[in-house]
């Protein structure tokens, strides 16, 4: 089971990873992506879709054309845990195909 990160291990954590950034009023990460068009921004989120389910750790994301915004936290610990931080990374590697 995924357990709460400390603070000093959530700044670290965040340290790692460019743009993530800690949501106003509530502990949790979110970052905006954009691409060329909607059959990319889709494809992104596909890709994404396969590794969340894998890890059983879904993301909250929006999609409006090309543009996709995700939030990333552990609900069952009610804040950010590894697993935020691991599907992070995860998103940022598959984004910098689209690059």
């Amino acid at each position: 089971m995924a357990e709460r990160l400390k603070p000093e291990d959530r700044a670290a954590g965040l340290n790692a990873l460019p743009d993530w950034h800690m949501c106003e009023g509530r502990e949790a990460i979110s970052k905006a992506f954009r691409f060329r068009d909607f059959r990319e921004a889709f494809a992104f989120m596909t890709q994404i879709a396969l590794v969340a389910e894998k890890m059983n750790h879904h993301p909250e994301w929006s999609n409006v054309y090309r543009s996709v915004d995700i939030t990333l936290s552990t609900h069952d610990v009610g804040g950010l845990s590894d697993l935020d931080l691991k599907l992070a990374a995860t998103i940022d590697k598959i984004a910098g195909r689209y690059a």
